[in-house]
Protein backbone atom coordinates (compact mmCIF):
# COMPACT_ATOMS: atom_id res chain seq x y z
CA UNK A 1 0.00 0.00 0.00
CA UNK A 2 1.23 3.51 -0.74
CA UNK A 3 0.15 6.79 0.68
CA UNK A 4 0.71 10.33 -0.46
CA UNK A 5 0.58 13.40 1.80
CA UNK A 6 0.58 17.13 1.44
CA UNK A 7 -0.95 20.45 2.41
CA UNK A 8 -4.42 21.67 3.13
CA UNK A 9 -6.57 21.47 0.02
CA UNK A 10 -5.96 18.37 -2.13
CA UNK A 11 -6.74 18.48 -5.81
CA UNK A 12 -8.32 15.80 -7.90
CA UNK A 13 -6.14 12.97 -9.18
CA UNK A 14 -2.51 13.57 -8.31
CA UNK A 15 -2.48 17.32 -9.04
CA UNK A 16 -2.61 19.68 -6.11
CA UNK A 17 -2.64 23.48 -5.81
CA UNK A 18 0.31 25.12 -4.11
CA UNK A 19 -1.76 26.07 -1.04
CA UNK A 20 -2.74 22.55 -0.09
CA UNK A 21 -2.67 18.89 -0.99
CA UNK A 22 -3.96 15.50 0.07
CA UNK A 23 -2.94 12.25 1.60
CA UNK A 24 -4.15 9.01 0.20
CA UNK A 25 -3.53 5.32 0.50
CA UNK A 26 -4.00 2.34 -1.72
CA UNK A 27 -6.23 -0.07 0.12
CA UNK A 28 -7.07 -3.64 -0.74
CA UNK A 29 -10.51 -4.90 0.29
CA UNK A 30 -10.61 -7.50 3.00
CA UNK A 31 -12.90 -10.45 2.85
CA UNK A 32 -15.50 -8.80 5.06
CA UNK A 33 -16.35 -5.56 6.83
CA UNK A 34 -13.57 -4.04 8.86
CA UNK A 35 -13.73 -4.25 12.66
CA UNK A 36 -15.10 -1.46 14.78
CA UNK A 37 -12.68 1.46 14.23
CA UNK A 38 -9.61 1.67 16.45
CA UNK A 39 -9.72 4.73 18.70
CA UNK A 40 -5.98 5.22 18.39
CA UNK A 41 -4.52 6.87 15.24
CA UNK A 42 -1.80 4.91 13.54
CA UNK A 43 0.45 7.79 12.75
CA UNK A 44 1.90 10.26 15.28
CA UNK A 45 1.54 13.96 14.57
CA UNK A 46 4.24 15.54 12.50
CA UNK A 47 6.54 17.92 14.31
CA UNK A 48 7.55 21.17 12.67
CA UNK A 49 11.03 22.58 13.01
CA UNK A 50 11.32 25.50 15.37
CA UNK A 51 13.63 28.32 14.32
CA UNK A 52 14.99 30.45 17.12
CA UNK A 53 16.96 33.68 17.18
CA UNK A 54 19.50 34.91 19.70
CA UNK A 55 17.79 37.45 21.97
CA UNK A 56 18.53 41.03 21.05
CA UNK A 57 20.35 43.06 23.68
CA UNK A 58 18.45 46.18 24.64
CA UNK A 59 20.35 49.38 25.38
CA UNK A 60 20.80 50.19 29.03
CA UNK A 61 18.15 52.45 30.45
CA UNK A 62 19.25 56.02 30.94
CA UNK A 63 18.72 57.60 34.33
CA UNK A 64 16.10 60.29 34.36
CA UNK A 65 17.44 63.81 34.03
CA UNK A 66 16.50 66.57 36.39
CA UNK A 67 13.98 67.99 33.96
CA UNK A 68 12.20 64.66 33.10
CA UNK A 69 9.37 62.96 34.95
CA UNK A 70 9.05 59.25 35.68
CA UNK A 71 5.60 57.80 34.85
CA UNK A 72 3.31 58.07 37.82
CA UNK A 73 1.62 55.09 39.43
CA UNK A 74 -1.67 56.22 37.89
CA UNK A 75 -0.07 56.25 34.44
CA UNK A 76 1.22 52.70 34.86
CA UNK A 77 -2.23 51.50 35.90
CA UNK A 78 -3.77 53.18 32.85
CA UNK A 79 -1.20 51.61 30.53
CA UNK A 80 -1.76 48.17 32.01
CA UNK A 81 -5.54 48.50 31.71
CA UNK A 82 -5.19 49.52 28.07
CA UNK A 83 -2.98 46.54 27.31
CA UNK A 84 -5.45 44.14 28.93
CA UNK A 85 -8.32 45.63 26.94
CA UNK A 86 -6.34 45.22 23.72
CA UNK A 87 -5.63 41.56 24.49
CA UNK A 88 -9.28 40.93 25.32
CA UNK A 89 -10.44 42.60 22.12
CA UNK A 90 -8.03 40.50 20.07
CA UNK A 91 -9.21 37.29 21.73
CA UNK A 92 -12.83 38.06 20.89
CA UNK A 93 -12.12 38.74 17.22
CA UNK A 94 -13.58 36.60 14.45
CA UNK A 95 -11.35 33.89 13.04
CA UNK A 96 -10.80 33.97 9.30
CA UNK A 97 -10.98 30.65 7.45
CA UNK A 98 -10.29 30.60 3.70
CA UNK A 99 -12.89 29.49 1.18
CA UNK A 100 -11.19 26.63 -0.68
CA UNK A 101 -14.04 25.60 -2.96
CA UNK A 102 -17.74 24.80 -3.07
CA UNK A 103 -19.39 21.39 -2.80
CA UNK A 104 -21.38 20.90 -6.02
CA UNK A 105 -24.94 19.54 -6.19
CA UNK A 106 -25.18 15.79 -5.65
CA UNK A 107 -27.75 13.15 -4.82
CA UNK A 108 -26.64 10.00 -2.99
CA UNK A 109 -28.32 7.34 -0.86
CA UNK A 110 -28.02 7.19 2.93
CA UNK A 111 -27.76 3.91 4.83
CA UNK A 112 -31.44 4.10 5.72
CA UNK A 113 -32.41 4.26 2.04
CA UNK A 114 -33.27 7.97 1.94
CA UNK A 115 -31.86 10.29 -0.71
CA UNK A 116 -29.32 12.83 0.54
CA UNK A 117 -28.74 15.96 -1.53
CA UNK A 118 -26.19 18.69 -1.10
CA UNK A 119 -28.97 21.18 -0.39
CA UNK A 120 -30.12 19.00 2.52
CA UNK A 121 -26.81 19.80 4.22
CA UNK A 122 -26.96 23.53 3.51
CA UNK A 123 -27.59 25.42 6.72
CA UNK A 124 -25.39 23.02 8.70
CA UNK A 125 -21.70 23.03 9.44
CA UNK A 126 -20.53 19.54 8.49
CA UNK A 127 -17.44 17.40 8.17
CA UNK A 128 -16.84 14.83 5.42
CA UNK A 129 -14.59 11.80 5.34
CA UNK A 130 -14.00 9.09 2.75
CA UNK A 131 -13.95 5.42 3.77
CA UNK A 132 -15.10 1.97 2.74
CA UNK A 133 -16.27 -0.92 4.83
CA UNK A 134 -13.66 -3.46 3.63
CA UNK A 135 -10.73 -1.07 4.10
CA UNK A 136 -7.97 -2.84 6.06
CA UNK A 137 -5.82 0.15 6.86
CA UNK A 138 -6.66 3.67 8.05
CA UNK A 139 -10.45 3.66 7.46
CA UNK A 140 -11.10 2.15 10.91
CA UNK A 141 -8.97 4.92 12.45
CA UNK A 142 -10.90 7.61 10.54
CA UNK A 143 -14.24 6.15 11.56
CA UNK A 144 -13.02 5.91 15.15
CA UNK A 145 -12.20 9.62 15.03
CA UNK A 146 -15.69 10.38 13.73
CA UNK A 147 -17.18 8.29 16.53
CA UNK A 148 -15.49 10.58 19.04
CA UNK A 149 -16.34 13.75 17.12
CA UNK A 150 -20.04 12.91 17.17
CA UNK A 151 -19.95 13.10 20.97
CA UNK A 152 -17.86 16.27 21.02
CA UNK A 153 -20.32 18.00 18.71
CA UNK A 154 -23.50 16.20 19.83
CA UNK A 155 -24.22 15.76 16.14
CA UNK A 156 -27.87 14.87 16.62
CA UNK A 157 -28.73 18.22 18.18
CA UNK A 158 -26.31 21.10 17.73
CA UNK A 159 -25.89 21.71 14.02
CA UNK A 160 -22.56 20.02 13.20
CA UNK A 161 -23.10 16.99 10.98
CA UNK A 162 -20.76 14.18 9.97
CA UNK A 163 -20.96 12.62 6.50
CA UNK A 164 -18.99 9.49 5.56
CA UNK A 165 -18.77 8.93 1.80
CA UNK A 166 -18.13 5.35 0.67
CA UNK A 167 -15.32 5.07 -1.87
CA UNK A 168 -16.34 1.47 -2.66
CA UNK A 169 -19.95 2.09 -3.71
CA UNK A 170 -20.29 -1.13 -5.70
CA UNK A 171 -19.86 -3.17 -2.53
CA UNK A 172 -21.07 -0.68 0.07
CA UNK A 173 -24.82 -0.84 -0.39
CA UNK A 174 -27.13 0.90 2.12
CA UNK A 175 -27.56 -2.43 3.90
CA UNK A 176 -23.79 -2.93 4.23
CA UNK A 177 -23.40 0.65 5.46
CA UNK A 178 -26.11 0.10 8.08
CA UNK A 179 -24.10 -2.71 9.62
CA UNK A 180 -20.88 -0.69 9.50
CA UNK A 181 -22.55 2.34 11.09
CA UNK A 182 -24.06 0.19 13.85
CA UNK A 183 -20.66 -1.27 14.73
CA UNK A 184 -19.24 2.27 14.87
CA UNK A 185 -22.01 3.41 17.21
CA UNK A 186 -23.21 6.06 14.75
CA UNK A 187 -26.04 8.28 15.97
CA UNK A 188 -28.52 10.42 14.00
CA UNK A 189 -26.60 13.31 12.49
CA UNK A 190 -23.81 11.04 11.27
CA UNK A 191 -24.68 10.04 7.71
CA UNK A 192 -23.20 7.21 5.61
CA UNK A 193 -23.80 7.71 1.90
CA UNK A 194 -23.21 5.73 -1.26
CA UNK A 195 -24.26 5.91 -4.89
CA UNK A 196 -23.27 5.12 -8.48
CA UNK A 197 -19.55 4.71 -8.92
CA UNK A 198 -19.18 7.50 -11.52
CA UNK A 199 -21.18 9.92 -9.37
CA UNK A 200 -19.02 9.24 -6.33
CA UNK A 201 -15.76 9.47 -8.31
CA UNK A 202 -16.70 12.82 -9.88
CA UNK A 203 -17.85 14.24 -6.55
CA UNK A 204 -14.62 13.32 -4.78
CA UNK A 205 -12.25 14.43 -7.52
CA UNK A 206 -14.02 17.51 -8.86
CA UNK A 207 -16.15 18.53 -5.88
CA UNK A 208 -14.04 17.86 -2.80
CA UNK A 209 -10.73 17.86 -4.72
CA UNK A 210 -9.42 14.78 -2.93
CA UNK A 211 -7.57 11.80 -4.36
CA UNK A 212 -9.59 8.82 -5.53
CA UNK A 213 -8.90 5.89 -7.85
CA UNK A 214 -10.24 2.35 -8.01
CA UNK A 215 -8.18 0.95 -10.87
CA UNK A 216 -5.12 -0.22 -8.96
CA UNK A 217 -3.68 -3.74 -8.86
CA UNK A 218 -5.64 -6.51 -7.12
CA UNK A 219 -3.45 -6.15 -4.04
CA UNK A 220 -4.45 -2.49 -3.59
CA UNK A 221 -7.24 -1.51 -5.98
CA UNK A 222 -8.57 1.58 -4.17
CA UNK A 223 -6.69 4.79 -3.53
CA UNK A 224 -8.41 7.43 -1.41
CA UNK A 225 -7.76 10.39 0.84
CA UNK A 226 -7.34 10.34 4.61
CA UNK A 227 -8.55 13.94 4.87
CA UNK A 228 -11.44 15.33 6.86
CA UNK A 229 -13.09 18.20 4.97
CA UNK A 230 -14.83 21.04 6.81
CA UNK A 231 -17.85 22.55 5.02
CA UNK A 232 -19.82 25.60 6.12
CA UNK A 233 -23.54 26.38 5.97
CA UNK A 234 -23.22 27.75 2.43
CA UNK A 235 -21.52 24.53 1.20
CA UNK A 236 -18.13 26.27 1.04
CA UNK A 237 -15.09 24.11 1.81
CA UNK A 238 -13.22 25.81 4.66
CA UNK A 239 -10.44 23.39 5.53
CA UNK A 240 -8.68 20.06 5.00
CA UNK A 241 -7.30 18.11 7.95
CA UNK A 242 -5.34 14.86 8.28
CA UNK A 243 -7.77 12.48 9.95
CA UNK A 244 -4.94 10.46 11.50
CA UNK A 245 -3.12 13.45 13.01
CA UNK A 246 -3.99 14.50 16.57
CA UNK A 247 -2.95 18.13 16.10
CA UNK A 248 -4.87 18.47 12.82
CA UNK A 249 -8.02 16.96 14.31
CA UNK A 250 -7.76 19.34 17.28
CA UNK A 251 -7.53 22.23 14.81
CA UNK A 252 -10.58 20.87 12.99
CA UNK A 253 -12.56 20.83 16.24
CA UNK A 254 -11.67 24.48 16.91
CA UNK A 255 -12.49 25.59 13.36
CA UNK A 256 -15.79 23.69 13.21
CA UNK A 257 -16.87 25.12 16.56
CA UNK A 258 -15.95 28.63 15.39
CA UNK A 259 -18.10 28.23 12.26
CA UNK A 260 -20.95 26.75 14.27
CA UNK A 261 -20.89 29.57 16.81
CA UNK A 262 -20.48 32.38 14.28
CA UNK A 263 -16.92 33.16 15.41
CA UNK A 264 -15.38 32.56 11.98
CA UNK A 265 -15.95 34.18 8.64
Amino acid sequence: MSRSSGGRSPTSHSRRPSSACSSCLRCSPTSGPSPVPSPTPRHPPRRSKRITEAPRRLPAARPASCGSRQPSRTSWVALLAGALLAVAAGGCGRASLPVLGTVPPFTLTERGGDAVRAEDLAGHVWIADFVFTRCPDFCPALTGRFARLQHQFAVATDGVRLVSFSVDPTHDTPEVLRGYAARAGAEPGWLFVTGPRDTVAALLREGFHVAYADDGPPSAPITHSDRFVLVDRALHIRGYYHGTDDADVARLVRDAAALRDGRAS
